[in-house]
C-alpha cells in the first residue's frame, strides 16, 4: 500500500508552506505500510518557538485555503516546542530544533520510504546544522568576546 493521491497533495502543500516560512530539515515518510491510521508523516523544525508557531500557522492556513483541509487535532500549541497537526491522511510534526534532535523521529521511521517533496522543501536539508554552527557554542553570533 502507498500513500493516496490526496495524501501526496497534502504533504506537498504542507512542505511548501513550511519551506516558505524557513523551516529546517523538511522530510516526509510514507508510513502507509506500517500504520493504518495515516498515510504519511511530515517533519520540519525551527530554531525557536516563535518560528515553530509561524510554520504551523502557515501550514494550517495554506492547507485550508488551497485544499479545504482542516486538522482534526492540533496538539502542543501552548509551548510551541512540538506541534502536531493531524489531518487523518497525513500528520505534520513541527518541532523546535532541540526536540527534533532529542526525539529523533527520523530513526523511528527510517525504514519507511521517503517521499519526494517540492524543491524548496528539499533545499532545507541540513539547515538546522548550518544554523547551529553559525550561532557558535555560546548561542551567540559565533564569535568570541574580547
Amino acid at each position: 500500500m502507498t500513500a493516496t493521491d490526496r495524501s501526496l497533495e497534502l504533504i506537498n502543500a504542507a512542505a511548501q508552506a513550511a519551506a516558505d516560512k524557513l523551516a529546517h530539515d523538511i522530510i516526509a515518510y510514507d508510513v502507509s505500510d506500517v500504520l493504518s491510521i495515516t498515510d504519511a508523516f511530515l517533519l520540519a523544525s525551527a530554531p525557536n518557538d516563535r518560528q515553530v508557531k509561524s510554520i504551523v500557522d502557515e501550514i494550517e492556513e495554506r492547507l485550508n485555503k488551497d485544499l479545504g483541509a482542516k486538522p482534526v487535532r492540533r496538539e502542543g500549541d501552548r509551548e510551541a516546542r512540538w506541534v502536531l497537526l493531524d489531518y487523518v491522511d497525513i500528520v505534520v510534526h513541527v518541532q523546535h530544533s532541540e526536540e527534533r534532535v532529542f526525539y529523533a523521529l527520523e530513526r523511528l521511521w527510517k525504514d519507511c520510504p521517503q517521499m519526494e517533496l517540492p524543491a524548496d522543501a528539499e533545499a532545507t536539508r541540513g539547515k538546522a546544522q548550518e544554523y547551529a554552527q553559525a550561532q557558535g557554542p555560546d548561542g551567540g553570533a559565533g564569535g568570541e568576546l574580547s
